[in-house]
């Protein structure tokens, strides 16, 4: 009976100091607590929305937050890209050297070799073979893309021009050398970036040359297609006088030029538009499409 009352004792008196440790704040035995900014980013929703805006979801071995610094970041689990109303986020990757820093050889795009020290390869397909990434059969050559990928120090971003497809699965943005050495130093890995569409001009390190119009070997006054080299944006058309010049499926990167013009020698008009900004103008003689490997600088035949 004695061991039953002096623990029925004990037991209200833990309950007591309980209640008692409870208290409000504005008690004098109240503790200030500093809260670390990791757990004001769980308590707030709204920032657990910032955040999930700017990164992906964690993965059990990842750590990131809204300033983009992460751990493991050069592992990030492949996973299909995702596009965006501007772009697109997912797999930042790289095919280029970091320590030779090469310039483009054209890829897929045709451009031959380049002085672009900028590039990329943008995405072919969403799921694997379904063609329905930004690519497009070649319509992105050409124009330039923002990327940020987040990395141990935050977000890292650099502006690329796009010369190449990346076919493989799980690909979002390949980057060349130069700008994966400014996102990922020398820890050359996978990464989680996001990316947007944008115009080149008065970007560095994106141009190789003067913007011009590069007829492809083989071209005679009976077949000729025509590349905008150095372009300021992805180009969307092209025209000749009141003609719209034929994208040519399978050769990537090509527009065809009408066997009329190719026999004449009148001076046309070759109407240049792009993703964003205002159209370029060639004044030109529609023979001169038909001299292979010709290369007609916009500065030269500007209207």
């Amino acid at each position: 009976m004695r061991t039953n009352f002096f623990s029925a004792i004990c037991l209200l008196m833990g309950m007591t100091l309980a209640f008692i440790g409870c208290g409000s704040d504005n008690s004098s035995n109240a503790t200030d607590v500093p809260i670390s900014s990791s757990s004001i980013v769980a308590m707030s929703s709204s920032d657990v929305t910032e955040a999930s805006s700017e990164s992906k979801e964690s993965d059990a071995w990842y750590f990131d937050d809204a300033d983009g610094n992460c751990s493991n970041c050069d592992s990030y689990t492949a996973q299909d890209p995702v596009l965006t109303d501007i772009g697109g986020k997912g797999s930042i990757t790289t095919y280029g050297s970091i320590t030779a820093k090469e310039t483009s050889l054209g890829g897929a795009c045709n451009y031959g070799q380049t002085n672009i020290q900028y590039y990329a390869a943008i995405h072919v397909n969403v799921s694997s073979g379904d063609d329905q990434g930004p690519w497009n059969g070649g319509l992105a050559c050409g124009g330039c893309v923002r990327v940020k990928a987040q990395t141990p120090d935050g977000w890292k971003r650099v502006t690329v021009r796009i010369t190449d497809r990346c076919p493989d699965e799980s690909c979002g943005v390949d980057l060349g050398g130069a700008p994966a050495s400014d996102i990922m130093g020398i820890q050359v890995g996978r990464y989680y970036g996001e990316w947007e569409f944008v115009s080149c001009e008065g970007v560095e390190g994106v141009w190789g040359d003067s913007t011009s119009i590069w007829i492809k070997e083989g071209a005679s006054t009976y077949w000729s297609i025509i590349q905008v080299r150095n372009p300021k944006d992805a180009v969307t058309n092209i025209s000749i006088g009141n003609e719209n010049l034929e994208f040519v499926v399978g050769t990537e990167n090509f527009w065809k030029v009408p066997v009329e013009v190719l026999q004449s020698d009148d001076v046309v008009n070759v109407e240049v538009s792009y993703r964003s900004g205002t159209p370029d103008v060639w004044k030109i003689p529609g023979s001169a499409f038909s001299k292979e490997e010709a290369n007609y600088y916009l500065y030269d035949y500007r209207d």
